[in-house]
């Protein structure tokens, strides 16, 4: 709790208010600035200046794509602001939820004000970009370290009084190294280890290595981690040789919340959501120790980009060789590393929402090297729904038109069909938080990785994030190199029988961000698939939303139903003289 903020006519360093200068007022007007303390040298970024109507939390902590759930920002882009200047945000600075500073009602605020800070990236083919750099944290401006801010104050604001805020950034965002627990904590990060500590143990091992081909695409050095969870008995049994199951995720520093792994009964003081998470954590560790599941390794994958917490495991102009460096740098050191067989009938993918996307794709772009994707709740596989749009015939993703009118397209739901945010809200809400593709959110990641370079040297836009006008060759692009299943459609003749046997789709037909459209269209071509027939599966649960995990007893563990699903159909489907001894003990 923020309780104990002074008032703001107390925290002069913090927030002086001054009575504007012109005769007639123009509006409120906030004027962000750092000290030379904080940084000597001119700074290039986003300033984003946060209000919000309680302080349960810092203001920077309660912005959300849920429209009516986040508190107010905006945002303005940066570049050499020398120590001292203001960086200027008025009522033509655009926000979210509210547009602009005239929209946000005359009231008592607590208001913050943060500089996400951009480094200058010198590609190898010769774009130069600024661009807000992964620092540990997986990409999160309201943690970032060395990132400045401001502390919070509590002000009257009026649209209508003409004051002039000042604000200065006193404070820096401390590394991860140096407060792991904070910034855990600060994220809402919850799960196997209240203390959040990051340690290798007899089973979990930290795997980080600097890629030669993503170095080379971002002409500077470039790293990719990896969290292992080696099986029981993996040092006592020097001879064996393991499978891989690869979990597709978002960033996480240690072992993420589905494959979470603890060695100790949950504490006392744990409760709600934190409690079940430690529970399924230690089950998982019962199970992995008691030989009750497939000797395995399994891996997830730490791959931050400068757009996103997330490469999505595919090569990309604007993001880099990332597909190919997991599947010849990292997978490859890692199964050296740690005895894994190394062969693609002996490794499997799965993953949820971004990962899941991810585990079809990698299944999809590299058929020989995984042989079986588990994929939950992926992100959109057809862009003729692209959520609620489809990007190759429909004109404008934010509205649905006619002569006469004009509706809004939706971007979230509540299970029973309630509508939470709009697709023109979502693109405000990140548009806010960075141009050029910079939010570190959700569609912008998506134009990142699926897009082509634009003239200025940043991802070619889908569609104006202003207007909603969809940039229809820029969709072609995005069908000829991502659209999952456009691609498995024109190419079935070569990847079906590489495919064959090897899909499993879930999806709630009630998903939040309206994936199941898409899913339901790849569902109705690989059924008509022959020559071969996919033989695979497709699972939808009734009402269900984002994330749904397909049906399973959960007594028993999302993990410990499928890992020996998967390992049954390696087993089934390996090669003659294939090692299915050495790990079984």
């Amino acid at each position: 709790m923020l309780n104990k903020i002074l008032p703001c006519t107390m925290l002069l360093l913090s927030a002086i208010l001054s009575q504007a200068a012109t005769a007639k007022p123009s509006g409120q007007r906030f004027e962000v600035s750092f000290p030379k303390e904080m940084s000597a040298a001119p700074l290039d970024g986003h300033v984003l200046l946060l209000i919000s109507n309680n302080d349960t939390k810092e203001p920077r902590f309660q912005i959300s794509f849920m429209t009516a759930e986040s508190q107010q920002v905006f945002g303005i882009d940066v570049d050499a602001l020398a120590p001292g200047a203001p960086a200027i945000i008025d009522a033509s600075t655009l926000g979210y939820p509210a547009e602009s500073l005239n929209d946000v009602p005359a009231g008592d605020y607590w208001v913050q004000a943060v500089l996400n800070l951009y480094e200058t990236f010198h590609l190898a083919n010769g774009r130069t970009l600024k661009l807000p750099p992964d620092k540990g944290e997986g990409q999160h401006w309201a943690v970032k370290p060395g990132n400045l801010y401001s502390k919070p104050v509590k002000m009257h604001l009026d649209p209508k009084s003409g004051l002039t805020v000042r604000i200065s950034l006193t404070e820096k965002m401390p590394s991860v190294a140096d407060n792991p627990k904070g910034v855990d904590s600060l994220l809402g990060w919850s799960g196997a280890n209240e203390d959040h500590s990051i340690v290798d143990n007899k089973w979990v091992k930290h795997v980080r290595i600097q890629s030669d081909l993503l170095t080379k695409f971002w002409g500077r050095p470039t790293y990719l981690g990896a969290v292992v969870l080696l099986p029981d008995g993996w040092d006592e049994h020097p001879d064996a040789h393991y499978p891989l199951i690869v979990e597709q995720d978002h960033f996480a520093r240690d072992l993420p919340g589905v494959v979470a792994f603890r060695t100790q009964p949950p504490a006392e003081n744990l409760k709600g959501g934190e409690l079940r998470a430690a529970k399924n954590a230690y089950k998982l560790y019962q199970d992995w120790t008691a030989g009750r599941l497939p000797r395995v390794i399994v891996l997830t994958i730490q791959h931050a980009t400068p757009y996103f917490d997330d490469s999505y495991a595919v090569n990309s102009e604007n993001v880099g060789p990332y597909g190919d460096a997991i599947t010849q740098e990292l997978i490859p050191n890692v199964e050296k590393q740690f005895r894994g067989i190394g062969q693609g009938w002996a490794r499997a993918v799965y993953g949820g929402s971004t990962g899941g996307w991810e585990s079809l794709a990698s299944q999809v772009f590299y058929p020989d090297f995984y042989n079986g994707a588990w994929v939950f709740c992926p992100d959109v596989v057809d862009f003729r729904a692209y959520m609620t749009m489809n990007l190759y015939d429909d004109k404008n993703a934010f509205w649905i038109e006619s002569p006469y009118a004009r509706v809004p397209r939706p971007s979230v739901r509540e299970p029973d069909g309630l509508l939470l945010s709009t697709m023109e809200q979502m693109n405000r809400y990140e548009l806010v938080q960075g141009t050029h593709s910079r939010s570190g959110e959700q569609l912008d990641t998506w134009q990142a990785v699926f897009s082509t370079v634009g003239d200025d040297g940043y991802p070619k836009p889908i569609f104006n994030k202003r207007t909603g006008e969809i940039d229809h060759e820029v969709a072609k692009y995005w069908k000829e190199h991502y659209d999952l299943s456009a691609i498995m459609q024109r190419d079935w003749k070569t990847l079906g029988p590489k495919l064959a046997g090897k899909l499993h789709l879930y999806v709630g037909e009630a998903d939040t961000f309206y994936l199941d459209r898409a899913v339901h269209l790849l569902k109705d071509f690989l059924e008509s698939t022959t020559d071969p027939y996919y033989h695979g599966t497709f699972d939808f649960g009734v009402r269900k939303p984002h994330c749904y995990p397909g049906e399973f007893d959960p007594a028993v563990g999302l993990n410990q139903h499928y890992w020996p699903e998967m390992v049954k159909h390696m087993e089934q489907t390996a090669p003659a003289g294939a090692d299915l001894k050495s790990w079984k003990y």
